[in-house]
């Protein structure tokens, strides 16, 4: 089974990142979904940070703002993560050419689409 870690999850379902999560779930995938402030999300043990899951991740998902993602990037390359999707929103230039210097290749697009599945099929409610 597939591993992902979205990063900017949330127990907010109107969110993107909540979306994301039910939607990979659904797809079949391992979530880990990624939130300082969260201990549960969508009945998933949520993580502090990406070096609180053990082992590989296959992909990782951002749904944070570019500069959120900026500080992020270390820990992002430090996974090795076949995978970074920048979702629309999570993405800018900079953020881009910082990943790409530490050795990811940053896909823009949604990772929700990417699977076959589109975020208005997850209800806000």
């Amino acid at each position: 089974m597939p591993t992902i870690a979205i990063v900017g999850a949330s127990n907010d379902r109107k969110k993107y990142g909540n979306k994301a999560v039910r939607a990979f779930v659904q797809g079949g995938w391992t979530v880990y979904p990624v939130n300082p402030r969260e201990e549960i999300i969508e009945g998933l043990q949520a993580y502090k940070q990406l070096g609180d899951i053990a082992g590989p991740i296959d992909r990782i998902s951002l749904y944070v703002p570019p500069e959120r993602g900026m500080q992020l990037l270390d820990e992002v390359a430090a996974k090795q993560p076949d995978e970074l999707f920048l979702n629309p929103g999570s993405e800018s230039p900079a953020l881009v050419a910082a990943a790409e210097q530490r050795g990811l290749h940053p896909i823009q697009a949604c990772s929700v689409v990417n699977i076959g599945l589109r975020p208005e099929m997850f209800p806000d409610e």
